[in-house]
């Protein structure tokens, strides 16, 4: 469903044009930024990426369809492609020039906020440290579910599948990881969180 140019969207409505992506930009950055520093430790790369982020998600505003999920469900989809697409990329290139080159420079308030961000978000990352023995495809549901606090359904939506196979791949993960991560941990949310 393509968008006026002139229409704002709202939660519910298709991502705005390049018109009105200003919005939408407000709407969503404090959630891809925490999305985003979850599992970055570098400030600047973090940077990057929700910057990166945003350009895919305008550049991709076209094949948003509400029928499938809402806007952060889908947000959360391109999010993930592109963070693994870095993923990728620095696996490739471990050479410290390689990174260097796709940073832009943040003043030092900015470089303040983003560390005290990625502070923040230590106890999560070490979670994340956790999920690693699981497969693909569990970690990707558990990530949304519990970290980024997505419902199943926005979930599955985000990754492509089914909500009774993101519930089953949801269960599956919490299973293998209840010997590993205390039950205090971001892994066990309060009840009606997911």
């Amino acid at each position: 469903m393509r968008l006026n140019q002139d229409q704002l969207g709202s939660e519910g409505e298709s991502p705005p044009g390049p018109a009105a992506f200003g919005a939408f930009y407000r709407r969503h950055i404090q959630t891809v930024m925490r999305l985003v520093v979850r599992r970055v430790t570098d400030p600047h790369l973090a940077a990057d990426l929700t910057a990166d982020i945003f350009v895919a998600a305008l550049d991709s505003a076209h094949t948003y369809d509400p029928s499938r999920g809402s806007e952060i469900a889908w947000l959360h989809g391109i999010a993930r492609h592109v963070l693994l697409a870095e993923r990728r990329r620095a696996a490739r290139d471990t050479q410290t020039l390689g990174e260097i080159a796709g940073r832009r420079l943040l003043d030092s308030d900015d470089l303040a906020r983003m560390e005290e961000r990625i502070d923040a978000e230590r106890q999560t990352r070490e979670a994340l440290a956790a999920m690693r023995s699981l497969p693909e495809s569990e970690r990707a549901v558990l990530e949304l579910v519990v970290i980024d606090q997505l419902t199943v359904t926005e979930a599955a939506a985000a990754l492509g599948l089914r909500s009774v196979a993101a519930r089953v791949r949801l269960h599956r993960a919490r299973r293998k990881l209840q010997h590993v991560v205390s039950l205090d941990s971001p892994l066990h949310p309060v009840e009606g969180q997911a």
